[in-house]
């Protein structure tokens, strides 16, 4: 998932590598089109689909591993809260249980969606009106979050049930759950996930896309890092409210498995 945290990284990241160019442009004519923010600020460069990729898969895998590997705790404290049945206590040891081989499969998770994301982001504007921005980043955010849910999906899982003291270690949990429960074992919970991340994907993106655009039109200028990093923050954090009913089933599902083994 590209949780507030890690949206808010990555469109600093991208936002600082996207906008070097575009500030000589604005003061020019400020009623053309930046290329990054999607709203009419500078004159309309060419679209290079390589740059955009490579800056978007560099900036989503970093954003995905650093935000990850600092809020690991805390996303181990909300799986086992998720997961618990029947008043079971809360277990605070092992926070950081699964995290190397959580990371294998976050950094190209995170690329991956990043990559996609914003070049066909990019494309969208193009082709729709200005005032259809909207549906562009939304259309961006849910494609990006499918592309990401074949890489996403596994690692959540092996992830969750080492979360919840299922497993010991990464190499064990995915022998274990092919061998036991076959391949789709590894994909356990992949509609229930759908259902929430697809959601919060292109909700939490469009919701981001469109303050910044709206911020970006009052202030008549780009936005600095901090002020992105906030944005992001407020748009995760409220797509997060609107879809954690959703998550807790995912995470049920994800965790739920035939015998209970420690490997």
């Amino acid at each position: 998932m590209m949780g507030p945290s890690t949206l808010s990284l990555v469109m600093v990241q991208h936002s600082s590598t996207s906008s070097s160019g575009g500030c000589t442009k604005r003061k020019q004519n400020v009623q053309l089109r930046n290329p990054f923010a999607s709203v009419s600020m500078g004159e309309e460069k060419p679209f290079d689909f390589l740059r955009t990729l490579f800056e978007g898969v560099i900036a989503g895998g970093t954003a995905g591993v650093v935000v990850e590997t600092a809020l690991y705790p805390i996303d181990t404290i909300k799986t086992r809260l998720q997961a618990a049945r029947g008043g079971e206590k809360l277990i605070l040891k092992g926070l950081y249980s699964g995290l190397a081989g959580n990371l294998a499969g976050v950094l190209p998770a995170s690329a991956l969606f990043v990559g996609v994301y914003e070049p066909l982001k990019q494309k969208l504007l193009r082709m729709f009106p200005e005032n259809l921005s909207a549906f562009a980043h939304l259309t961006a955010g849910a494609i990006g979050g499918i592309a990401a849910s074949l890489i996403r999906v596994p690692t959540e899982v092996v992830k969750q049930r080492m979360q919840t003291g299922q497993f010991t270690s990464a190499a064990g949990a995915v022998r274990f759950i092919a061998a036991k429960e076959g391949f789709k074992g590894l994909y356990a919970g992949y509609g229930s996930f759908l259902l929430r991340d697809l959601p919060f994907d292109a909700i939490q993106f469009c919701i981001y896309e469109q303050i910044r655009i709206g911020y970006m039109a009052a202030a008549r200028r780009n936005l600095n890092d901090p002020e992105n990093a906030i944005i992001g923050a407020f748009a995760g954090a409220l797509t997060g409210a609107i879809t954690t009913p959703l998550d807790v089933i995912k995470t049920r599902l994800m965790v739920q498995m035939i015998p209970c083994y420690v490997l």
